[in-house]
């Protein structure tokens, strides 16, 4: 064996005497064997530095393996050179046996990891996974804003949901404390209207009742505008005078709206009538005023103008004829136009919770579409606030003057009740001891009944001519008592007498055949009524 390695080790010629020394094969051989040495020993420090720096890599064994097949071949040529001057071709066959051995164990762990490589994503699929991925976190990110701007919806609707209700409660509250006072009012009227009946002789008596009972018609204005913020009375659409209900309604506002609001009515020279709720008509117009001075802070000018309107061609949702604006106009902020356009819609407001329930706007709207016309507004930033309500223009004669407007009760004819027996049923005892006195000094006979059992229980012994009942009553409603009396005598009149009636729910369960008398009402109204009770096809 040492036999064999000794001639490794046995010193030949060197490989320049191949060449013979011929200097241009000689240099041609040392440079280009020395480049490929120089290109051989750069690479494995470039893999090194590779498998160095990313310790993640799947093939880190094949990268040293093939660092070292490099590094071995990079020496071989480095022999090459030497052995053109000294021959040590033993050497250089240890180190080309070396580098065959590193080069067969890398082709053999090179072959199996082929597959691999081959499967790990090339730069196009990597580039077109991160699309996918920008893609989806994009959805994602949609996803999310659209979330968040959903949450923030339902904060507002959860919000105006919650105003909603307050205003429910508030409404419902309001409705009952009107109710009462309607019932203190009922007491009241009638008892002054007993007076007057009873004051010939003395005129300072007289005086005072007619000073009170002025004093109740306000009451009653009030109570009424009361019920309408209740919304538990459905618009009761009439010609009314719109002179003496601007007029009114521009009184109240001189002591509501303060010193800073200067008020500039302008009515006009007519005496026009239009197709509207009164109540409703002055809420708006109060609403309208209110709003007006919340946008003067500082104060300002506010004007309520009337006129008349001729609409000769198809103008928007309103048909052609006359028509008359009540104009609300302001000094005040004003708005932008993404408030403006949207200024109409329920809910909507600028004011801070709690001040404000965005619905003042929409209810002047939805009151002037009901009566047939429609609601204009106008506004810029700086220059003011306008509201128009167009109203239908009533085919009633027009008079400069307009009529003359009393206010005293003993003006109206007052017609007798002789012969009329009538089942009264009121659970407040003071309005029922009240329209008592006042049905017996009118010539009736009166069977009074506290409840609506009371009354059931009284018809079993009797046949009035009518029947005059409360609507809010405890235990059974008016409505309940009425369907149960047309039950025992189909036939027999009802008169609602209430200050707190829903009059749509009275349809719905009673029909038409119900006549309906609004607390608190005079002498003259609850005879007339029950004239036309008992007396139809005379009306």
């Amino acid at each position: 064996m040492s036999g064999f390695f000794d001639g490794f080790l046995q010193a030949l010629p060197p490989h320049g005497y191949c060449l013979l020394w011929w200097p241009q094969l000689v240099w041609t051989h040392v440079i280009s064997d020395a480049l490929i040495a120089l290109a051989y020993f750069s690479i494995p420090l470039a893999l090194i530095h590779f498998v160095r720096r990313r310790k993640d890599m799947a093939f880190g064994g094949v990268f040293w393996l093939f660092a070292l097949f490099i590094t071995a071949c990079g020496a071989t040529h480095v022999m090459s050179i030497w052995n053109l001057w000294h021959g040590d071709y033993g050497i250089e066959a240890l180190i080309k046996v070396v580098t065959a051995i590193a080069s067969v164990f890398t082709a053999i762990l090179l072959w199996p990891l082929l597959p691999k490589a081959l499967a790990m994503p090339s730069p196009g699929e990597l580039s077109l996974a991160n699309q996918e991925l920008g893609a989806r976190i994009a959805e994602r990110d949609s996803a999310l804003a659209a979330l968040k701007h959903e949450a923030a919806e339902r904060q507002k609707a959860e919000a105006a949901l919650f105003q909603a209700q307050k205003i429910e409660a508030v409404g419902q509250l309001t409705g009952g404390i009107a109710h009462d006072f309607n019932n203190l009012l009922q007491t009241v009227s009638g008892n002054m209207e007993l007076i007057l009946n009873h004051t010939q002789d003395n005129p300072r008596v007289a005086r005072w009742a007619v000073n009170a009972s002025s004093a109740l018609d306000r009451g009653k204005k009030l109570t009424a505008q009361l019920l309408a913020f209740s919304r538990t009375q459905a618009l009761e659409l009439k010609p009314i005078a719109l002179r003496p209900t601007m007029t009114d309604t521009i009184d109240m506002l001189h002591r509501t709206l303060g010193p800073q609001v200067t008020l500039e009515p302008d009515l006009g020279a007519g005496y026009w009538h239009v197709i509207a709720d009164p109540t409703q008509l002055e809420l708006s117009v109060l609403n309208l005023a209110i709003n007006a001075r919340d946008a003067m802070p500082s104060g300002g000018i506010l004007r309520i103008i009337t006129k008349p309107v001729l609409i000769m061609a198809e103008d928007g949702d309103l048909p052609p004829g006359q028509y008359i604006d009540v104009i609300v106009s302001d000094t005040g902020t004003g708005m932008p136009p993404e408030v403006r356009d949207r200024a109409f819609e329920p809910f909507f407001t600028t004011k801070d919770l709690g001040r404000g329930t965005g619905l003042g706007l929409s209810m002047v709207f939805g009151i002037a579409r009901q009566s047939g016309g429609t609601a204009i507004l106008e506004s810029e930033p700086g220059k003011g606030t306008t509201v128009t309500i167009r109203l239908r223009r009533a085919d009633v004669a027009d008079s400069v003057d307009g009529p003359i407007r009393t206010g005293h009760m003993v003006e109206e004819q007052t017609e007798r009740l002789d012969g009329v027996h009538a089942l009264l049923v009121d659970d407040d005892d003071e309005v029922r001891t009240t329209l008592l006195d006042v049905l017996n000094s009118l010539g009736a006979q009166v069977t009074e009944a506290a409840s609506g059992a009371q009354a059931l229980e009284a018809l079993q012994d009797i046949e009035p001519d009518v029947v005059i009942l409360d609507f809010a009553m405890p235990g059974m409603t008016g409505a309940e008592t009425a369907a149960r009396i047309s039950l025992i005598q189909p036939d027999l009149p009802i008169i609602i007498a209430s200050g707190y009636a829903d009059t749509q729910a009275l349809r719905i369960v009673l029909g038409e055949r119900i006549a309906m008398l609004h607390k608190p009402f005079r002498h003259h109204e609850l005879t007339s009524v029950i004239r036309a009770v008992l007396m139809p096809d005379s009306q």
